[in-house]
């Protein structure tokens, strides 16, 4: 039997939809501010509000686009939510500022896995915070894909940064009630992470969610 992975269901958009995804099975939410590209934004407000609604032991992400830890550790006291989820690389400050200011907030670092340099990338970031997170985005491009994008990336690379960091880590990116079980196989992850494959013209599509968890369960429990 294989450990049952923790389910992050990101983009929520409201009280109601974190009600139903944490009925379902999310043991946390991720809640998207201003971003360069992607779906799922809300105002700061709206964050605060679904943070503040939600029951303690539920984790809320705040999914910040922001590079300093300045603006960082200030977009997080707008909002209240138990961990931040750092989309992009800092450029000024460091993690222990943020710790500093935030000691009782997770950090969560997403990597976009894009070739052996992710990795690197992936191991230095991984002795500064709590988690890992692997998605599909390219923070290259001129307008910034930093997540939401629907899309897998190369699994194997993720299971080589699994192996190779001593914090759990969270898989993103294209998962769907389709692959979610080949991406357990595979890269066997502390947690999972998905937007777009559990919902229907941006809404969330309890039949997928269901599916998905339904899934997840097949596996794990056999």
């Amino acid at each position: 039997m294989n450990k049952t992975p923790k389910v992050k269901i990101c983009c929520i958009s409201s009280p109601k939809e974190a009600e139903v995804a944490i009925k379902l099975g999310a043991s946390v939410l991720g809640l998207v501010g201003p971003m360069p590209s992607g779906p799922g934004i809300i105002d700061n407000q709206l964050i605060k509000e679904i943070a503040d609604k939600t029951s303690s032991d539920i984790s809320t992400f705040l999914l910040t686009s922001e590079t300093s830890a300045n603006n960082i550790i200030e977009h997080h006291k707008k909002v209240n939510t138990t961990s931040i989820q750092i989309v992009d690389e800092l450029t000024s400050g460091n993690y222990q500022d943020i710790r500093m200011a935030l000691p009782h907030v997770e950090l969560i670092q997403v990597i976009h896995v894009i070739d052996e340099n992710s990795v690197k990338q992936a191991i230095k970031a991984s002795k500064h915070v709590d988690y890992i997170l692997l998605d599909s985005g390219n923070p290259n491009l001129e307008i910034k894909e930093l997540g939401g994008t629907g899309k897998t990336h190369n699994w194997e690379l993720s299971l080589q940064i699994k192996n190779a960091i001593d914090v759990p880590l969270f898989l993103a990116g294209g998962l769907t009630p389709d692959n979610v079980q080949d991406a357990i196989t595979r890269v066997q992850p502390y947690g999972l992470d998905l937007c777009s494959g559990v919902r229907t013209d941006g809404n969330l599509d309890l039949s997928k969610l269901k599916a998905f968890f339904d899934n997840i369960k097949a596996l794990t429990y056999i």
